[in-house]
């Protein structure tokens, strides 16, 4: 996982490039930037030393945010247990797969970014909330997506690990206790997925080793002759639609 951690940094300096240029080229200002932790009668809450390094710190965290409270996890354990049964070692390459992972979070996360847009950012920047008021609202929908597609097994362990009473509606599970869970179920959900993809692969291996084997050919890499038929086969059931299909339609279905 630390190196598609190391991947995201240049993929979003290169997205923003590329936004740069296009405002530059149709001849638009481009948009200004202010950051404001509120006012006090003596000014600034914050000085504008700490707001830089508060900026900061959401921004080394993005990554890690974009991991623990979004669809990117089972995507992309997926995708690598695809390019691992197909035994294409490092076709598509990471970098591929990452982008692919990133668009299809980009897709399935839209909603809650259109409500938190509409609910929190708006707001704010007609100055109806503040930060704090921002943050819990921001947290809402992610809870309540994240809270969709975790087990309650998982959330029970996690409170009992705490020591703490169950809580009593969705409402009432804390952040803290919910991130966890929900990595853990994503990561047994794409596991059972990786499991289900390695099965049609693995009777290629068996059945193109068995030939060889009673032809004889006891030197011969059974994977040097399996690989292109199970290409073969993923190409004749069109299977990125299907498998990229499946992932998606367990989010939004």
């Amino acid at each position: 996982m630390k190196k598609y951690l190391r991947l995201l940094l240049p993929i979003a300096i290169i997205m923003c490039g590329v936004f740069l240029h296009a405002q530059v080229a149709q001849g638009t200002s481009l948009p200004s930037v202010t950051v404001d932790f509120g006012r006090t009668p003596q000014g600034p809450a914050l000085s504008s030393t700490l707001q830089i390094v508060l900026l900061l710190t959401v921004l080394t965290l993005a990554p890690t945010i974009l991991i623990t409270t979004t669809c990117f996890t089972r995507i992309v354990v997926v995708l690598h247990f695809l390019r691992q049964g197909m035994g294409t070692m490092q076709t598509p390459s990471n970098q591929v797969l990452l982008s692919l992972a990133l668009a299809i979070s980009f897709f399935v996360m839209a909603p809650v970014g259109r409500e938190i847009y509409q609910e929190v950012i708006q707001p704010l920047e007609r100055s109806e909330l503040t930060v704090v008021q921002a943050m819990d609202k921001t947290a809402a929908p992610l809870k309540v997506f994240m809270l969709k597609h975790t087990r309650k097994k998982d959330l029970a362990l996690f409170y009992s690990i705490a020591k703490r009473p169950a809580p009593q509606t969705k409402a009432d599970v804390t952040l803290d206790v919910l991130l966890p869970a929900f990595i853990i179920s994503e990561l047994k959900t794409a596991f059972v997925i990786g499991f289900m993809i390695f099965l049609p692969f693995l009777i290629v291996d068996m059945v193109v080793a068995s030939i060889l084997l009673s032809m004889g050919m006891m030197m011969l890499p059974p994977v040097v002759i399996s690989m292109p038929f199970k290409i073969l086969l993923f190409v004749l059931v069109d299977g990125w639609y299907l498998v990229v299909g499946s992932l998606v339609k367990g989010y939004t279905g």
